[in-house]
């Protein structure tokens, strides 16, 4: 069956990404590139971790909750959020 439409991944190949040692999303991404696309996969492939014993990290499950990319499973890979801008600073004198 399939688990990305967008890149045409198989269970059966994200299945092989965990126990290759792919723990997040992100992660079998990097193989394989389910869930880069749309997105739609990434909730399926977070249950096939789950299944197989990786547990996504909460981050991981609040960006599915949301509709989100997964931004922060694999932070090494991740660009730096940049610090918030005081209120203050965005007023126009």
């Amino acid at each position: 069956m399939y688990v990305c439409m967008c890149h045409a991944v198989t269970e059966d190949q994200v299945k092989r990404a965990i126990d290759a040692g792919a723990d997040t999303p992100r992660r079998i991404a990097k193989g394989c590139k389910a869930g880069t696309d749309c997105g739609s996969c990434v909730r399926r492939i977070q249950a096939l971790l789950g299944e197989h014993g990786a547990r996504p990290c909460p981050t991981a499950r609040l960006a599915a909750k949301l509709g989100l990319a997964d931004p922060g499973a694999d932070s090494e890979d991740s660009e730096p959020v940049p610090a918030p801008v005081p209120v203050a600073a965005l007023r126009v004198a």
